[in-house]
């Protein structure tokens, strides 16, 4: 049997961890290793009360999150200047090398998202936090 040409159901115990940015896990679903994917990833990413990614980007990949569960707060540009929030139903699309940064913004729960990119390698280009950027740790109300 092909993998490639069957579909699949891809179960939590199937799930692969790889290499995450900053205090992130991350888990691949579909992903070259999984299933054979060519053109796709597909990964389940979480992050603890309070807890963010480190600065990165991911290359020429565009990205889809969907928020599962939680509250996130997403920094973005070069300074991170430009902040967005998004909560459970809510999808956040990251364009092709967009300096970004994933924070939870809850102080007591975990924001869990589904993330799909344009390859099927998970790609992080980790980078420097700009001079004096400092995420704000509000809670999302």
């Amino acid at each position: 049997m092909d993998l490639r040409t069957t579909l699949r159901v891809i179960r939590p115990s199937d799930y692969v961890p790889e290499a995450a940015s900053g205090a992130m896990l991350r888990q691949a679903a579909v992903s070259r290793s999984t299933v054979g994917a060519q053109k796709i990833w597909v990964g389940l990413v979480e992050l603890g009360p309070g807890q963010q990614s480190a600065v990165h980007h991911h290359g020429e990949c565009e990205s889809v999150i969907y928020v599962v569960s939680g509250a996130a707060r997403f920094f973005a540009g070069d300074r991170l200047e430009v902040i967005q929030e998004a909560g459970a139903g809510d999808v956040v699309w990251v364009p092709p090398h967009v300096v970004h940064l994933e924070m939870n913004a809850s102080p007591l729960e975990p924001v869990r998202m589904v993330v799909a990119r344009s390859t099927q390698e998970t790609l992080v280009f980790n980078l420097p936090t700009p001079a004096g950027f400092t995420p704000a740790k509000e809670s999302v109300t």
